[in-house]
């Protein structure tokens, strides 16, 4: 199966991205989001491998299937008569094929460390992310607007910090992997899994999971959400 790889951020927002990584990594070995992340399971160097993993991986997306969509489509035509100008609007209907793709950055790599992160977990850890990933993934689908010609967009900081609230209400005293788990897994399915069906309607080219508007979400919530309970 082939890949797609393109920036789908503007060249503004990746720059913003890189250097939000250069300061977290720098963080890092500082010691402020080590302690913090060291309390998910994760070494400074595993932390920054991850970080610069996800970012980078976000330009690239492995194509899943293609859906074909009928567009309606509004077209004017003017018509002069007795030097009167009439407009004249008519329905066209335009065939449109979207790949949807899943983002290695933005999906495959975060759900690969929440995965890690539960099956490390307690029964009552598992259980209270459940929770939180249920909660964030109905708040986070609440929030999410479909856009046409771009994708699923959400706004950036509000599932980390619902997420951070929640982990710290459901387990007061270890809430780090709470906050990571419902941050990232519930952005991904409340922005992008629960708005499959208006796909069609967006008329991309590309839909990507864990891509376009919803990466930045998921991104600053693996890191916000864990910083917000951690230091």
């Amino acid at each position: 199966m082939s890949k797609t790889i393109y920036f789908h951020h503007s060249n503004k927002v990746f720059a913003i991205l890189l250097l939000l990584l250069l300061f977290v990594a720098s963080l890092i070995f500082i010691g402020a989001v080590g302690v913090a992340f060291a309390n998910i399971g994760f070494t400074p160097i595993s932390i920054s491998l991850i970080l610069a993993g996800t970012l980078f991986g976000s330009t690239i997306n492995i194509p899943l299937m293609k859906i074909k969509s009928v567009v309606p489509i509004i077209r004017e035509e003017y018509v002069r008569y007795f030097w009167v100008t009439y407009r004249i609007p008519y329905l066209e209907y335009e065939t449109t094929i979207t790949t949807l793709a899943i983002n290695v950055g933005g999906a495959l790599i975060p759900t690969a460390v929440s995965i890690f992160l539960l099956s490390k977990a307690e029964p009552l850890m598992i259980l209270n992310s459940l929770i939180g990933i249920s909660i964030v993934a109905l708040f986070t689908h609440a929030v999410a607007r479909p856009v046409k010609g771009v994708g699923i967009v959400t706004p950036a900081f509000l599932p980390p910090i619902v997420a951070a609230a929640l982990a710290l209400f459901l387990s007061p005293t270890q809430p780090q992997i709470i906050a990571y788990v419902s941050g990232v897994l519930g952005t991904l399915i409340g922005a992008d899994l629960l708005n499959l069906d208006s796909i069609p309607e967006l008329g991309a080219p590309v839909a990507s999971i864990g891509g376009a508007g919803t990466f930045d979400g998921v991104f600053l919530s693996g890191i916000i959400a864990v910083l917000l309970v951690g230091l």
